[in-house]
């Protein structure tokens, strides 16, 4: 099976602190990841380097077997943890701002999907809700045609009612020739989709596995073993 993101052995500090321990894994072409952890694990340090926001780092970072930077930032859609498109554009503008930038951009396929979504078109995203903001930032990255995409605690910010629509909207929408890299610490609602899981603690990899095997080998769902691993930390 082809492999559209390569991790080993990476390590970053930030001072006396390790925020990622000898990181090693993979993510194969057309699965969804699940990389899980509770805040402060470092994976969000995990996604930086992924993007080349970080370069002193050691061990090797390879995307669509290209090393973090522009080249590999091609092949990448990525949501942030924080919103990402301007907030003074219309929506309409966010479109096209996002097609002029995005050579792999599909513009048609973001315009019906925010209209499913019924988010107004004609209006600035400042206008909008905190919920409907996400889900218009949400849409502009699962419009590419991308070969990674990562996405960064994509339900953290939207009630629970909304997270359902996001998560079928997500696998109704990714490149199937593509992978999705999740991050995030609210398992329950994310597990169903998940094909594999990387459980990190303390920027250590802890668990690395097929997400049916460890429902099987543990006898509970990845929820509720999360809880068990993590139960100290919330």
């Amino acid at each position: 099976m082809e492999k559209i993101l390569e991790i080993n052995n990476l390590n970053k500090s930030y001072g006396n602190f390790v925020a990622v321990k000898n990181m090693s894994f993979d993510v194969e072409k057309g699965k969804i990841v699940g990389l899980l952890g509770p805040n402060g694990s470092g994976k969000t340090t995990m996604i930086k380097t992924i993007m080349g926001l970080m370069s002193d780092y050691t061990g090797s970072v390879t995307i669509a077997g290209n090393p973090p930077g522009s080249a590999a930032n091609k092949h990448i859609a990525y949501l942030p943890d924080q919103p990402h498109v301007p907030r003074w554009l219309t929506v309409n503008q966010a479109i096209n701002f996002f097609a002029d930038f995005y050579e792999d951009f599909d513009a048609k396929r973001a315009a019906d999907m925010l209209d499913k979504m019924r988010i107004p078109r004609d209006k600035k995203l400042k206008a909008l809700s905190r919920g409907m903001q996400e889900k218009v930032n949400l849409s502009m990255v699962m419009s590419r045609r991308a070969k990674l995409y990562i996405l960064d605690e994509p339900i953290g910010a939207v009630d629970p009612a909304s997270r359902e629509f996001i998560i079928d909207t997500i696998l109704k929408n990714f490149n199937e020739e593509g992978s999705i890299l999740i991050s995030t610490h609210i398992i329950a609602d994310i597990e169903p989709v998940l094909d594999r899981a990387l459980f990190i603690r303390e920027g250590e990899l802890i668990l690395n596995d097929d997400a049916d095997k460890i429902r099987e080998e543990k006898g509970q769902s990845l929820d509720q073993l999360f809880r068990e691993v993590f139960k100290n930390v919330y």
